[in-house]
């Protein structure tokens, strides 16, 4: 009895082993089938945000309503059977190797909860008939499109770069913030005598802060008062330096990692990629 049950248990992780190494892009011999996987879902990903942009379109909602429907069960079924072989091979990797708890953590991980708000939606509408709660749920389908990310190179390289420099993003984003809130509730005090309506209270100027600092200029709201339209100045100009606060530390971040990659190339060898 005992070899039978290890036969089987050696042959359930042998066939979860091959299903990871599909699933996720490998260098071993599934290769070849994980890349057309992959490939095969990247397109299904891309064909659904179509789908999603033109079901909006009036006269082609009327006309394919009912493929659009079929196309979007077909998908969810597909999506939600590699949803559920992510979660059982997920042990595989070594970061969610424990069969309860490495689950657990996978599925509460950014990848999982993006995979799972792509198909979510769809079933819970199956058990609303809420309207406006369909219409809001709809709007997580376009999470399917952040699914995407995963195979580009230029999104792994903007992740690295964020993580590495998030302490500096964090200070910046911080300062930007209490900037606004000071700029906002300065403003709102110049104004709120003369416009009560446009500047009713603080949180309502930081609208008018946004616009400012960000130097859009929408106009719907816009000091009258003297000192208000010195103050208006003031934030336009100063929020062309604030902003530019995370572009700089985003641009650093990006010249660094350009430059170690360049780094560990030339160390390398271009032809077996040995270290030199």
């Amino acid at each position: 009895m005992q070899p039978t049950l290890h036969t089987h248990s050696a042959s359930t992780h042998s066939i979860r082993r091959n299903l990871y190494r599909i699933l996720e892009t490998s260098s071993g011999r599934k290769r070849g089938i994980s890349l057309v996987f992959n490939l095969f879902l990247f397109i299904l990903i891309a064909l659904n945000a179509l789908a999603i942009i033109l079901h909006t379109v009036p006269s082609l909602h009327q006309k394919y309503h009912r493929f659009f429907v079929e196309f979007e069960i077909v998908s969810v079924i597909l999506f939600t059977i590699e949803y559920l072989l992510r979660v059982w091979v997920c042990v595989e990797n070594e970061k969610y190797h424990h069969p309860v708890f490495g689950r657990l953590r996978y599925v509460l991980s950014t990848t999982a909860l993006i995979h799972l708000l792509a198909i979510l939606p769809f079933y819970v509408t199956l058990f609303h008939t809420d309207l406006a709660l369909i219409r809001l749920l709809r709007i997580f389908r376009i999470f399917r499109l952040f699914r995407i990310t995963r195979y580009s190179k230029a999104y792994h390289v903007i992740q690295s770069v964020v993580e590495d420099k998030k302490e500096e993003l964090v200070l910046s984003v911080s300062f930007l913030l209490f900037m606004l809130v000071i700029i906002s509730s300065a403003m709102y005090y110049l104004e709120h005598a003369t416009q009560p309506e446009a500047f009713s209270s603080i949180p309502a100027t930081l609208w008018w802060g946004i616009n400012a600092m960000a130097t859009v200029g929408y106009g719907d709201i816009h000091p009258v008062t003297p000192l208000g339209k010195l103050l208006a100045g003031i934030t336009a100009v100063m929020g062309i330096g604030l902003f530019a606060l995370p572009t700089g530390i985003l641009a650093s971040g990006f010249a660094e990692h350009i430059r170690s990659q360049k780094t560990v190339r030339k160390h390398h060898c271009p032809h077996c990629g040995k270290e030199l």
